[in-house]
């Protein structure tokens, strides 16, 4: 096959020259709700066209690239005093995979154990392209699966306005559950 990037040939959708050239990522942080941490690592616009294969049947292999760049390498890095899980938001599966899920999964190290099917959307409705206003006028009503652990790291692939983050955080301390920090893809904010 042919590399997405360059169009030379390679074993995977993206070679691995241009995964080293162009997918290489950095930490970029902010902070929701006044105090957590919410660790991006590429800007929106650097990987816009990659980030919306997510609900094709390319997206698959697209993100596992990802995760595998940018969330497996800081699980690897990753040290805690005791084992904590990660959730995604709303890792439903569309389009015959989640991505969301995709991207915990890549999470699974000595110190992070993945969960899935724990945090669900009743509200489906897409924020893709949606302002603050929209996003705040129709909230993802978020529904927590029970599960013991206490202290959790929150998965999503994007963070624009912030407000899904904010959403499933709400949902998770009113629960009981202590979000340690928030990983996604890529941070909309960053210029």
């Amino acid at each position: 096959m042919k590399c997405m990037l360059c169009e030379s040939l390679s074993f995977t959708h993206i070679c691995t020259n241009c995964q080293d050239t162009f997918l290489t990522p950095s930490i970029y942080k902010r902070k929701i709700l006044n105090d957590v941490e919410v660790i991006s690592f590429y800007k929106y616009k650097e990987i816009k066209e990659l980030l919306h294969t997510k609900h094709t049947d390319l997206g698959f292999y697209i993100y596992s690239i990802l995760a595998k760049n940018s969330m497996q390498k800081f699980a690897s890095e990753f040290e805690f005093d005791s084992t904590v899980i990660s959730i995604a938001i709303d890792d439903h599966i569309q389009s015959g995979y989640s991505h969301t899920a995709v991207l915990n999964k890549s999470l699974k190290s000595k110190c992070i154990k993945p969960k899935f099917n724990k945090l669900r959307a009743n509200n489906r409705v897409s924020y893709s392209g949606k302002s603050k206003e929209f996003r705040l006028l129709n909230p993802r009503e978020f529904q927590l699966n029970n599960f013991n652990d206490n202290e959790v790291i929150l998965i999503d692939d994007i963070i624009t306005t912030g407000s899904t983050l904010t959403q499933a955080i709400q949902t998770l301390k009113s629960n009981k559950k202590e979000v340690l920090f928030c990983l996604t893809l890529a941070d909309a904010s960053l210029k």
